[in-house]
């Protein structure tokens, strides 16, 4: 039988992460559920509503301390406006600008034709494609 915080102390461990409570009732709440779509908001309320007592300026830390250490891709949608994405896989997503639903597509689905040649010193990363809908 496996324990309730085992595989969210593997994640962080694998990380290279220091398992603090925080972080692992943090990792838990992102991890345990599948692939998911989350913001610093969002995750804030899932906290509070499961008792562990965590601000919202540790929440956003955590986040991006678990993107740093690769665990999560950060989606910007708007200046201001950022989803977590539990899925690092290469992959683009749709972005709904009514409700704010950020979905994933996968990234066999849509086929960049060219990318531009990076500047002097740099290489290109990764492409992230973000297709805006709004209902019709």
């Amino acid at each position: 039988m496996m324990r309730p915080y085992r595989q969210a102390l593997d994640i962080l461990r694998d990380a290279g992460l220091r398992p603090t409570r925080q972080r692992l009732g943090l990792a838990r709440l992102l991890f345990d559920g599948g692939d998911r779509h989350v913001t610093a908001e969002h995750l804030h309320a899932e906290a509070v509503g499961a008792n562990l007592p965590v601000s919202l300026a540790t929440i956003y830390n955590t986040l991006h301390q678990f993107t740093q250490a690769g665990l999560l891709r950060e989606v910007v949608v708007d200046p201001g406006r950022s989803y977590f994405d539990t899925n690092i896989s290469a992959h683009h997503h749709f972005f709904h600008e009514s409700t704010g639903d950020l979905r994933d597509i996968p990234a066999d689905a849509m086929e960049v034709a060219r990318v531009p040649v990076p500047p002097t010193g740099t290489v290109v990363e990764r492409v992230d494609i973000i297709v805006r809908v709004k209902n019709a």
